[in-house]
C-alpha cells in the first residue's frame, strides 16, 4: 500500500526523486559488485542500462534527461582525453599518432566497404557511409587507463592522439556523404567546410587559452572555476557544430586548449575527473545501455548477417590497425594489446553517423515505405557493435592496462636509486598558504603522496592570537592540499626564534626541500634576506627553495630556467632538477634553459630519457642570464639555481639577486633553488644520485617518478 502511494510509480518511472536514486544506486553498486569478479564496472553500466531501459524492463526511459547527462559525459570523455594528454609527448610522438590515425581509419573503412558493396550490395554512397562507422571509436575505457597512472604511457598517448585522427576523419565523410545525398556537393561546399572547420581550430585553440588565463587570474572561487570550464566544453561543442563536424571534436579540442591552464596535479583537475568519473561518464554508459535491443537479432536474419559483417570489419579492422602500429614503432606486445582496447570501441561517432544515414531519407517505395540511406538493419547492427565492442575494449584494456602498470611499478621499485622527498612548507602568512601548497603539490613526484608538511612557528611566549593565527594558516593549508587529494601534515612548533624551528623541523622529519613564502608588497626584505643567509641557508641536507607569485600558477606560459657554471658538481642539483622537471610535467608550462655548455649536454641526454617542452640557449656568462631574466614578458616565470657562498657554483653577483628581483620581477613569478651541499651519512644512499658519476642515472630517476 505505502508503495502504490509513490507518485507516477507506473512504468516507466517518471517521478524524479525515485529516478535519479535509482541511476545512482546503479553507479554505486556496479563497480563494487563486478570488482569482485573482475568485470569492468564500465560495462556493467552498459549491461544495466540495457536491463532498465526501453528495450529491457522498461524500468527508465532514454528521456530528454538522460540524453543530456549522458551527452555531457560522452563529451567529457573526450575532453579528459585531450586535457589529460602530454602536450611535449603528443608532440614528439605526433608523426606515430597520425600514422595509427591513418591505420585505425584505412583498415576498418576499406573492410567496411568490401562487406557493404560485396556482401551486403548497398549502393556506392551507402558503403562508403556504411565504412566510415567502423573508422572511428570512442574512448571509453579512457578513465579506466587513466585510473591506473599510465595515461602518460606512449601506446595511450599514441592512441588519443590517433583517436582525434580518425574521428575527424570519419565525421568528415559522414558530412560529405549527407551532402552527396541531398546534392550539395561541389565547390561551394568544400570551401565552407574548410573554412568552418579551420576557423572553428584556430578559436578553441588560440582564443580559448586567452579567455582561460585571463579567468584563471581573476577569479579565485572554485566553483565559478569548475563552472567556466564546463561552459568551455559545451561552448566547443556547439562550435564544432556550427562548423559541420560533430561536438566530440569540439570536446577533445577544448581538452587540448585547457591542457596547459588545469595542471595535472591541481584541485581544479581533481575537481574536473571526480564530477566526470562519479556521475556524468556513468550516466553516458547508461544511456548506451538503453539503446541496446537484444529482441531484434531473433526477429530477422537479414540484421544478424549485417551485425556479423559489422562486427568483422570494425574488431578486425581494429585490431589489424593496432598490431600493425605495434610493428612499426616495435611497442611491446601489452602496449599493443592496449592500443587495441581502447581503440576498439565504437559507440558515440558510429552511433551518430548511424543515426544520421538512417533520418535520410533517399526515396519511397511503391508501397510507400521510406527509402533510407542507412536502412533498419544497421540501425540494429549498430546496437549490437556497441556492445561487442565496449565489452571488448573494456576486457583488453584492463587486462593489458594492469600488466602494463604492475610492470612500471616494477622497475620503479627495483631501480638502484632510493630517491625519496619530503617537502616542508613554512608558512607564516596567509596570502601565501595557498601558493605555497599548489607549488609543493607540482614539485612532488608523483608517487608521493604523504610526505609533505606544513609547519607554523609560534614563539614560546605563546600569545593566544598567535596560537590561532597558526592553527587558521595551518588549516587553510590542509584544506587547500586535500582540494587537489593529497595529505598534508601539520605542525605547530613553539620555538623562541622561526629560523631555529624551521631547521630543527629540518633535521627530526628528515626534509629533503623546504619551501619559504615571499610576500608580495615586502619581496625580498632586508630582515627575509638575513634570516636567509644566516639561517635557512645554514642547512647543508635540504634544497631551499624561494618562492614568489604574482599570479596562479597555472597561468604561466613560460620557465626560464637559469644554471651557474658547475652546479651540476653540487651534491643536490639533481635532486632539485628534479623539481624543474616535475613542474614542466605537472603544469605543461616550456621551459628555457640558459646553461654552459657543459650541462647543456647533461640536460640534453636527461630529456631524451624523460621528455618534457624544453629550449636550451648557451649562457655565456652569469650577467647575460641576469639580463635575460629582467627582460621576462607576462605570463613567464623565473626559476634561478643559486649558491652559498663557499659552494662550487657561487657567483659573486649572486649576492645582488634579491635586490635586482625586488626591482625588475615584481609582476612576475620567480623561484629561487639553492641545492643542498651535503648528505647525512646515515642517509647516504638517498642522496648518492647528486655524486653519482654516470648523469644518465637521473634520467631514469626523472621517468621512473613520473610512471
Amino acid at each position: 500500500m505505502i508503495l502504490l502511494s509513490i507518485h507516477n510509480l507506473s512504468l516507466p518511472i517518471e517521478d524524479p526523486v525515485l529516478k535519479f536514486l535509482l541511476v545512482l544506486i546503479i553507479i554505486l553498486a556496479a563497480p563494487l559488485l563486478l570488482n569482485k569478479i573482475k568485470v569492468p564496472h564500465l560495462l556493467g553500466l552498459i549491461i544495466a542500462g540495457a536491463v532498465i531501459g526501453p528495450n529491457g524492463f522498461n524500468v527508465l526511459a532514454r528521456d530528454s534527461s538522460i540524453v543530456v547527462t549522458g551527452t555531457t559525459g560522452l563529451l567529457y570523455i573526450m575532453f579528459l582525453a585531450g586535457l589529460e594528454i602530454d602536450m611535449g609527448d603528443f608532440k614528439k610522438n605526433k608523426w606515430k599518432s597520425l600514422t595509427f590515425g591513418i591505420y585505425t581509419f584505412a583498415v576498418p573503412f576499406v573492410l567496411g566497404y568490401l562487406g557493404g558493396y560485396y556482401i551486403l550490395h548497398f549502393s556506392v554512397l551507402t558503403s562508403v557511409l556504411f565504412a566510415s562507422l567502423f573508422s572511428s571509436h570512442t574512448l571509453i575505457a579512457y578513465p579506466l587507463v587513466s585510473k591506473l597512472g599510465i595515461s602518460k604511457n606512449l601506446a595511450v598517448n599514441i592512441t588519443v592522439g590517433g583517436t582525434m585522427i580518425t574521428d575527424i576523419l570519419a565525421l568528415l565523410v559522414l558530412a560529405v556523404i549527407v551532402g552527396m545525398s541531398q546534392g550539395e556537393v561541389g565547390t561551394e561546399f568544400w570551401v565552407k567546410l574548410s573554412v568552418s572547420f579551420i576557423v572553428f581550430a584556430l578559436i578553441v585553440l588560440v582564443l580559448f587559452p586567452i579567455i582561460g588565463r585571463w579567468f584563471f587570474k581573476k577569479v579565485d572561487d572554485k566553483i565559478s572555476q569548475y563552472i567556466f570550464v564546463l561552459v568551455m566544453i559545451y561552448l566547443a561543442a556547439l562550435l564544432a557544430e556550427l562548423a559541420g563536424v560533430e561536438a566530440i571534436i569540439g570536446a577533445f579540442f577544448a581538452g587540448l586548449a585547457l591542457n596547459r591552464l588545469i595542471p595535472h596535479t591541481s584541485s581544479l583537475m581533481n575537481r574536473v575527473e571526480f564530477v566526470g568519473n562519479a556521475i556524468f561518464i556513468p550516466f553516458f554508459l547508461i544511456s548506451v545501455g538503453m539503446l541496446i535491443d537484444f529482441s531484434v537479432f531473433f526477429k530477422s536474419w537479414e540484421t544478424i548477417a549485417v551485425a556479423g559483417v559489422m562486427l568483422v570489419a570494425s574488431i578486425g579492422g581494429k585490431y589489424f590497425s593496432a598490431v600493425a602500429t605495434q610493428k612499426t614503432f616495435r611497442l611491446t606486445k601489452e602496449e599493443g594489446k592496449l592500443i587495441f582496447g581502447l581503440s576498439s570501441a565504437s559507440a558515440a561517432a558510429t552511433l551518430a553517423s548511424v543515426m544520421v544515414g538512417y533520418n535520410i531519407i533517399l526515396s519511397e517505395t511503391e508501397t510507400g515505405e521510406p527509402v533510407r540511406l542507412l536502412n533498419e538493419h544497421v540501425l540494429n547492427g549498430s546496437i549490437l557493435l556497441i556492445l561487442v565492442s565496449c565489452t571488448i575494449s573494456s576486457f583488453i584494456s584492463m587486462s593489458s592496462a594492469q600488466k602494463i602498470a604492475e610492470s612500471d611499478n616494477e622497475d620503479t621499485v627495483s631501480g638502484d636509486n632510493h630517491e625519496e622527498e619530503n617537502i616542508l612548507l613554512a608558512i607564516n602568512h596567509e596570502e601565501t598558504v595557498e601558493r605555497m601548497v599548489n607549488l609543493g603539490i607540482l614539485i612532488k613526484a608523483h608517487s608521493n603522496t604523504e610526505n609533505l608538511t606544513a609547519l607554523n612557528v609560534i614563539n614560546e611566549d605563546k600569545n593566544e592570537s598567535s596560537v590561532k593565527n597558526a592553527e587558521k594558516l595551518l588549516h587553510k593549508a590542509t584544506d587547500s592540499a586535500a582540494a587537489a587529494d593529497v595529505k598534508i601534515q601539520a605542525i605547530k612548533r613553539y620555538d623562541n626564534d622561526v629560523v631555529n624551528g624551521i631547521n630543527n623541523v629540518i633535521k627530526e622529519q628528515n626534509i629533503t626541500d623546504l619551501i619559504i613564502g615571499l610576500e608580495d608588497e615586502k619581496g625580498f626584505s632586508p630582515a627575509f634576506v638575513y634570516n636567509l643567509y644566516n639561517g635557512y641557508l645554514q642547512n647543508d641536507n635540504a634544497n631551499v627553495l624561494v618562492y614568489h607569485a604574482a599570479q596562479p600558477l597555472s597561468t604561466i606560459k613560460k620557465y626560464a630556467v637559469m644554471i651557474p657554471e658547475n652546479a651540476h658538481k653540487e651534491a643536490g642539483f639533481f635532486h632539485a632538477l628534479l623539481r624543474v622537471w616535475n613542474i614542466a610535467r605537472n603544469s605543461g608550462a616550456t621551459i628555457v634553459f640558459y646553461t654552459p655548455e657543459s650541462i647543456l649536454s647533461i640536460l640534453q641526454r636527461i630529456i631524451k630519457k624523460a621528455n618534457i617542452e624544453a629550449e636550451f640557449i648557451i649562457m655565456k656568462t652569469w650577467r647575460d642570464g641576469e639580463k635575460t631574466a629582467s627582460e621576462l614578458k607576462e605570463d613567464e616565470a623565473l626559476i634561478l639555481f643559486m649558491a652559498k657562498k663557499g659552494m662550487k657554483s657561487f657567483i659573486p653577483q649572486m649576492r645582488l639577486i634579491p635586490e635586482l628581483l625586488n626591482r625588475k620581477l615584481h609582476d612576475n613569478n620567480y623561484l629561487l633553488i639553492y641545492p643542498f651541499s651535503d648528505f647525512d651519512k646515515d642517509n647516504s644512499e638517498r642522496r648518492s644520485v647528486g655524486n653519482h658519476d654516470d648523469f644518465m642515472e637521473i634520467g631514469n630517476v626523472i621517468k621512473k617518478i613520473f610512471k
